[in-house]
């Protein structure tokens, strides 16, 4: 028979010209299964993944980015699915309230931009990335990385921290202990110690520019949503 997409003759059960199968699966629970782990990646190890970055982060990236891409999830997907979870789990248990808090007295442009930091900041956070990646290409240039690779070492790490601030607050709402200022520090120090890691384990001095990177690079976000919104005053003005 000839393949369905392309026609060319198959006489496997793949065709050998584009990969689709000779005979395609009905489509039943299994299927809908299947496919639901197929974009979770839950058979690539998506768990797996996690245990990694919670062990050994620095290495774990640097192994991906240089060597094998094939143990991890892929890190645009991985921060996709943890912004998700985490945003789930806000709107589930609204713990964003417990430790970002911006209110205004006038109604400005800067006013709205902070208020949309505050009820997105799953999305906020993925943004502030690329500031603190820029730091990290300022402060780490010697080691040859470049932006993106840096932005993907970003990917995990506060992908990973976002999971750490919703495990927080599931604990939180379940139990109704204030823990969100608690998650904000292991959060924090999570991701300094990666980025730290990432460049050079066992030397002090990494994890110090880890520390100044990231400060710098949430610094220079709010700096840029302050400048925005008082340009934007201006020109309504």
């Amino acid at each position: 028979m000839n393949c369905n997409n392309c026609n060319t003759e198959v006489k496997e059960n793949f065709c050998p010209n584009c990969g689709e199968a000779k005979e395609l699966e009905r489509i039943d629970g299994h299927y809908i299964m299947h496919e639901i782990t197929h974009v979770l990646h839950l058979e690539k190890g998506f768990l797996f993944t996690i245990r990694e970055l919670i062990t050994r982060p620095g290495e774990n990236v640097k192994n991906y980015i240089t060597n094998n891409r094939s143990r991890l999830v892929k890190p645009i997907l991985f921060i996709i699915l943890t912004s998700l979870f985490y945003s789930i789990v806000n709107n589930f248990f609204h713990f964003e309230d417990s430790y970002i808090k911006f209110s205004g007295a006038e109604k400005t442009s800067t006013t709205y931009i902070f208020q949309w930091i505050q009820a997105h900041y799953g999305y906020a956070n993925i943004m502030m990335g690329i500031f603190i990646a820029l730091w990290c290409k300022l402060f780490f240039k010697k080691y040859q990385y470049n932006f993106f690779e840096i932005l993907i070492l970003l990917c995990f790490a506060m992908g990973l921290g976002m999971l750490i601030f919703s495990v927080f607050a599931i604990l939180q709402g379940l139990f109704h202990i204030e823990l969100m200022q608690v998650a904000g520090i292991v959060g924090f120090v999570y991701t300094t110690w990666a980025i730290g890691q990432f460049f050079e384990k066992g030397k002090l001095v990494s994890y110090i520019k880890a520390l100044f990177a990231y400060l710098l690079g949430m610094l220079t976000f709010l700096l840029l949503a302050v400048l925005i919104g008082t340009l934007a005053d201006l020109i309504i003005k």
